[in-house]
Order: structure tokens, then C-alpha cells, then sequence
């Protein structure tokens, strides 16, 4: 399998590598544009005259998919060019993006449309999570796996920070169309440079179905990975259906609409921004127990929305969370890349997303549901609530402590 040469042991010691560098090219370009696109997903829903109920339809119907070929997207990883199956993942939100940018253009997008492009969307994510994960791994030598992956999150979070703020402003202006096609131009870019990674396809010795068997029973021998996953479970969706749904309804009910909540998230970007540059310098040895505490601290914005506190609290509030989350995507990233052998990213990738992502659209649809029983501080404080208790849980569990940092000679052990 083609991977990268040894480099310097330095901070920046990954960028010395080209097939890097053409990896983070593309993550940049087609962060330019995501960056942007949720704003403009919501808006063009608002925009229709949907409120919760119509915007957590949407985003279920764009997570379903993912959940449903990820486990596809995970064998496919561990089987095929890894830069090929990026290519066709990349192409493919190109073409639902761009599908509905025409379609809000012309005027002709419904709850229904706008879904289903959501839908093919979420199939492009099922093919590019988990071959990105194998990615990295044969790009990048494994002691220089932490700052490969918070170099790579470097520029798209630096993006985020001024991205919801133009994508606020381009949405008020103009309407959610300019937005969500120049994210479609932006995957159709980034496409053509991962191909050009030209990666080799992994050795393989069994069937597709077979792969699958064997990934199940290697995720399931892994405590510290399943456990993780099941309260990723939780947290994920208590965190995505509190700001993700309810964020921007909340917005345009007490505060000034899409261009407070732009700011808002332009705050939690700059909360991932200064997370990665933490990331860049701290090395902890707990990566796992990192990972999980740091997680907990995305409950702060969603508890403040529920109380109703001014805006400037509610983006101080964003700014730690995001700090949190990324702390917390870079050390599970770089625990999870350690401590799982090269040929089994993809399935444990896939496995590792599916559980996550499995009670999204459940909890979207719930929380669109709930507002009509219950308001939205109720439902803002107990997404809250889940996000804390999930967290604790997982504290609890013992091999939590015992995924640490890996010498370089010792990455990916077999006993994992």
C-alpha cells in the first residue's frame, strides 16, 4: 500500500508531504463552501415558510442515507483506491448542491426537493467519511498523526469563523442560492485534487461480506471503541437537534435572524479554530479521556439558549464549545488512527459513524415534534442534559483510561 516517506519531527513536519498538502488543498476549497451551506440549508426552508417540523425533516432525510451506506462506504474503503472512492463521494455532493441551488434559483424548491437532495448528499458523506479516515493513514507517517489532523482542520475551522458571517449576509441579501452553488463548485474542485492522490487500493484476501463479519467482530472486541460510540450516540444527536434545528428557529425568534445566528456560528468556529491551535501544541497522553471530557462542553451554548441570555454570552458560550469539539475530534482522531490497524480503518470508521450518526434523524425528528408539546427551554435545556449525562457515562467506563498516546514504533497494535 502507497504510503507517505518518513519527515522532520516537527510541527508542520506533515506539510513537507505533497500527497498532503494536495489533501489539505481540497479540505480548504470545499470548506469554503460548507462553511456556508448549513446557514443557507435552514434559510431556504425559513425562507418557504417551514419552521422546526419542516427544517428536521430535511436534516433527517439528509442523515438516513448516510447511516444507511456507511457501512458500504467502510468495506468499499478497505477494498478500493481510497483517492477514487473521495472522488466520486466529492462528485456526488457536487451534483445534489448544485441541484438545489437551480432548484431555490428558480423558484421551484419544496420541503420535498429541497430533501431530497439532502438525500443524495448524505450518500456522498457515507463514501467519503470513512476513506478519508483510511486516507490519512497512507499519506501521513503514523508519529506525525496528531499534526496531520489538526493541520488538516487548521484552515477549514480559520474558514468557518468569517464563512457563516458572508454566508448570513449572501442569504439576507440575495436569497440561499448564491451560497449553496458555490458550495457545489466547491466540491466539484476539491474532487479533482483528491484524485490526484492516487492512492493504492488496500490488499484484500475476502469477500466483501466477509470483510464485513470480520470488521463487525474486530469493533465489537474493542470496549473503549464501542463505548465511545454509544454515547457518541447520544451526544450527537442532543447537540446537532438542539443547535443545528433548534439553533437557528431560536434565532429568528429572539434574536435578529440569519445574520445573529451567522455570528453565533462564526463564534463556535472560532471556538474550533483556537481548539486546533491547542492541538497543535498539547500533546496529552490521555487521548481518549481527553477526547470524551472535552466533549461535554457542548452542552454550554445549548443551556444558554435555553435560558434566553443576551447574545454576547451565548457566543462566549460558542467559543468554548467549539474549542471543545475540536480538542476533543483531534485526540479520539488520533487515538482511533493509532490504536486501529491500517487495513480495518475503514470498517471501524464506518461502524464508529453509523453508531453515531444512528439517532440523528430520531432526535431531528423528535425535537420537531416536541416544540409543539413542550417550548423550546425545555427542549433546549434537556438536549443540554443528554449531551453532560452522556458524557459521564462514558467517563465511567475503565478502558477509557487505558487508550493513551502510542510511541511510534507501537501504532496500531494488534491488541488494541
Amino acid at each position: 500500500m502507497k504510503t507517505a516517506a518518513a519527515s522532520p519531527t516537527t510541527r508542520t513536519a506533515p506539510l513537507r508531504v505533497a500527497a498532503f498538502r494536495r489533501f489539505v488543498l481540497a479540505n480548504l476549497i470545499s470548506a469554503t463552501g460548507s462553511a456556508m451551506a448549513p446557514l443557507a440549508l435552514a434559510y431556504s426552508v425559513i425562507d418557504l415558510g417551514g419552521g422546526a417540523r419542516s427544517l428536521g425533516l430535511v436534516l433527517a432525510m439528509n442523515t438516513v442515507p448516510t447511516i444507511v451506506f456507511l457501512l458500504m462506504g467502510g468495506v468499499l474503503a478497505d477494498r478500493l483506491s481510497r483517492s477514487r472512492i473521495l472522488f466520486l463521494g466529492n462528485l456526488l455532493a457536487a451534483a445534489a448542491q448544485g441541484a438545489l441551488a437551480m432548484t431555490v434559483a428558480a423558484g421551484h424548491a419544496t420541503t420535498t426537493t429541497i430533501a431530497l437532495c439532502g438525500f443524495a448528499s448524505g450518500i456522498a458523506m457515507a463514501l467519503t467519511v470513512p476513506a478519508a479516515q483510511g486516507a490519512m493513514g497512507q499519506i501521513v507517517p503514523a508519529e506525525h498523526l496528531q499534526q496531520a489532523n489538526a493541520l488538516l482542520r487548521l484552515p477549514s475551522n480559520a474558514l468557518k469563523v468569517l464563512g457563516p458571517v458572508i454566508g448570513g449576509l449572501v442569504v439576507a441579501a440575495s436569497g440561499s442560492a448564491w451560497a449553496l452553488a458555490w458550495d457545489a463548485l466547491t466540491f466539484a474542485v476539491a474532487a479533482f485534487l483528491l484524485l490526484g492522490l492516487r492512492l493504492d487500493a488496500p490488499p484484500t484476501v475476502t469477500s466483501a461480506l466477509g470483510d464485513l463479519r470480520a470488521g463487525w467482530s474486530s469493533f465489537w472486541s474493542r470496549t473503549w471503541l464501542w463505548t465511545y460510540t454509544a454515547a457518541g450516540t447520544v451526544l450527537v444527536a442532543a447537540w446537532l437537534a438542539g443547535f443545528q434545528l433548534l439553533g437557528p428557529v431560536v434565532a429568528a425568534q429572539r434574536y435578529a435572524g440569519a445574520r445573529d445566528w451567522g455570528l453565533v456560528q462564526a463564534a463556535f468556529a472560532t471556538g474550533l479554530l483556537s481548539g486546533t491551535l491547542v492541538c497543535l501544541r498539547w500533546k496529552p497522553n490521555r487521548l481518549l479521556t481527553v477526547a470524551v471530557a472535552a466533549g461535554s462542553a457542548l452542552a454550554l451554548p445549548l443551556a444558554t439558549m435555553a435560558w434566553g441570555l443576551p447574545l454576547l454570552v451565548v457566543l462566549l458560550t460558542a467559543v468554548f464549545a467549539g474549542i471543545g469539539l475540536d480538542v476533543a475530534i483531534v485526540a479520539w482522531t488520533t487515538a482511533f488512527q493509532q490504536h486501529v490497524p491500517q487495513a480495518e480503518l475503514g470498517r471501524m470508521s464506518a461502524f464508529n459513524s453509523v453508531g453515531e450518526r444512528l439517532a440523528i434523524p430520531l432526535g431531528y425528528l423528535i425535537t420537531a415534534f416536541s416544540v409543539h408539546t413542550w417550548d423550546d427551554r425545555t427542549v433546549l435545556m434537556a438536549c443540554a442534559g443528554l449531551v453532560v449525562v452522556a458524557t459521564v457515562l462514558n467517563l465511567c467506563v475503565p478502558d477509557v483510561y487505558r487508550i493513551n498516546r502510542l510511541p511510534a514504533n507501537d501504532q496500531a497494535g494488534p491488541g488494541a
